[in-house]
């Protein structure tokens, strides 16, 4: 087969060899002309190969391509280097119609090459296109189809590690464990592009398929004791590439963390070129993925490796280069609560017992963006005790997912056995362990996609319940959610004997009240009622948390 490159001044593109990877299309060309047809949201590889090394380093070779749609409104994206002599323009439609596309490049060969594309309606039921911000309530997130988006994350910072090595390059282990993620009701990985080591005992019984600590790779050229930074890794990519579309492909968001300063990476020196490459190269070969969502670093300031200059510096260098403005935020809440303009919704770790009220409070403080907990300092216990935070039962971890929502805050969960080096991957299938709970969570997605997260907001109350005339309390104890049009629901921690509500009088004066068991998904429907001021509810689970959903009939 002839895989000839194309040259200047040829009206391309003909499909030479195509090949789909679930979700993603792969295409290279000769200079026959043809039409190439993809789908909306979903991305599109086109591969220009040259017979040649260029002179100098093949990553700062300026590639890409203006792509033109119907509306003659036009989108410059810049294409990488994938090896091999091989430039890569991966591109994601955002609309149906028909696109046509011109390259540019220093390289002359590369640029002003042209083409056509048609791209197709998504067929595909776990595609809605990018998470984004909701216009009318910029509070919440939406796909860019307009569905809801109930952000649900799982941290997994090793997922980069899992099938590196596997030579048929199928992702066993990391399909195993995003089925359990995805089943659960989780639609968020948070993630690292790569990490080295962590700070704290991995015990000696962990079995080698389980642990990834110190991988003799980085993302550099080298290893990460011996680094080349005038080298970027791109079988590693090529690797991440998987990763990130089998994501896609399940329809789970990848937050994606580009730094992490605490887990032992030797990363070059700010602002150098070997760090500026690297940072660029990330966007430019991700940016196409609608499920990306940019994260410059974890835990940003925490280390004293940058300061807000440096992250300010890096998100303008991701506006630029980003065609497709995916979501940034920085995993630090002293970046975000400084530099609020800067980013697309506040990230917080807050570990704190009062966790509720403090989350309402930044929910209150930041009217114009979502706000994500991303670590609440609960980390479920597993077989190996790793990095054990503050919390470690169970169901105390989920309570505290519970608190942040219900304060209007999305929320994380951490298994110690899969967030961090430790990676058990098939936990729920292995007989040698004990499982741990994600199945708690599945209940919180579907408590929230039976009722719409997106239009219900927490409601603080007054410092006292007495003078209990009017409605500024909703209910003397409890967290409530509110679509302030009859319907409320309160999340009633364990230690409750009863709550008493405190909302105005429906229209019919009968209230239809119910219970859902948070552990078990369970619900328990109460009698209808009539409505009087402080009416009481029981949970019918003593001694557990539990929400209570009341609708005004």
């Amino acid at each position: 087969m002839n895989l000839k490159p194309l040259f200047r001044g040829l009206a391309l593109a003909c499909l030479l060899q195509s090949t789909i990877v679930k979700g993603q299309q792969k295409m290279e060309y000769t200079g026959k002309v043809t039409t190439i047809v993809a789908e909306q949201y979903q991305p599109l590889d086109l591969i220009f190969k040259l017979p040649n090394s260029v002179e100098g380093s093949p990553f700062d070779l300026t590639f890409g391509a203006v792509i033109t749609n119907e509306a003659h409104e036009k989108q410059s994206v810049a294409g990488f280097y994938n090896g091999a002599n091989e430039y890569v323009l991966r591109f994601t439609p955002s609309k149906t119609g028909t696109l046509t596309f011109e390259t540019f490049s220093t390289v002359k060969s590369l640029a002003g090459l042209r083409g056509k594309i048609v791209a197709n309606k998504a067929v595909k039921p776990e595609n809605h296109g990018a998470v984004t911000v909701a216009a009318e309530t910029p509070q919440k997130f939406v796909y860019q189809d307009g569905k809801p988006y109930f952000a649900l994350a799982f941290e997994l910072d090793w997922l980069f590690a899992l099938d590196i090595n596997d030579p048929k390059a199928s992702l066993p282990k990391t399909k195993e464990i995003i089925q359990d993620v995805k089943k659960n009701g989780f639609n968020q990985v948070v993630m690292n592009v790569y990490a080295y080591d962590v700070g704290w005992p991995t015990p000696k019984e962990v079995p080698e398929r389980y642990n990834y600590k110190k991988p003799p790779y980085t993302v550099f050229g080298g290893t990460n004791e011996h680094p080349d930074f005038s080298q970027l890794n791109v079988p590693f990519f090529q690797h991440l590439d998987r990763v990130v579309n089998y994501l896609h492909e399940q329809g789970i968001v990848c937050h994606l963390m580009i730094y992490v300063w605490n887990k032992k990476v030797n990363w070059p020196t700010m602002y150098s070129a070997e760090d500026n490459r690297y940072f660029d190269y990330i966007i430019k070969r991700y940016q196409a993925y609608p499920n990306i969502i940019w994260d410059v670093s974890k835990e940003a300031l925490d280390y004293g490796r940058c300061d807000i200059p440096y992250i300010n510096e890096r998100i303008s260098r991701i506006r630029r280069l980003d065609a497709y403005q995916r979501l940034v935020t920085v995993h630090d809440y002293e970046y975000c609560s400084r530099e609020p303009d800067k980013v697309d919704f506040i990230s917080i770790q807050n570990w704190r017992s009062d966790l509720y009220s403090l989350s309402l409070e930044a929910y209150l403080k930041h009217p114009n963006k979502p706000v994500m907990n991303i670590e609440h300092g609960g980390y479920e216990e597993g077989p190996f005790v790793s990095f054990t935070g503050n919390y470690t039962s169970p169901e105390v971890c989920l309570e505290r997912n519970y608190a942040c929502v219900f304060a209007g805050v999305y929320s994380s969960y951490y298994w110690q056995n899969t967030s961090w080096n430790i990676v058990i991957h098939d936990a729920l299938s292995s007989t040698a362990y004990s499982k741990p709970r994600f199945d708690y969570y599945q209940h919180l997605q579907t408590l929230f996609t039976k009722y719409d997260f997106n239009t219900l907001t927490p409601y603080k109350p007054k410092l006292t319940i007495n003078s209990r005339l009017g409605n500024d309390n909703l209910a003397s104890s409890g967290y409530p959610l509110t679509d302030n049009k009859g319907l409320y629901l309160y999340f009633v921690p364990s230690q409750n004997y009863q709550t008493n509500l405190v909302i105005p009088k429906p229209a019919t004066g009968k209230l239809q009240a119910s219970w859902f068991n948070i552990f078990t998904g369970e619900t328990h429907e109460e009698p209808l009622a009539d409505w009087y001021l402080f009416k009481s509810y029981k949970s019918p689970w003593k001694g557990q948390s539990a929400v209570l959903v009341v609708q005004g009939r």
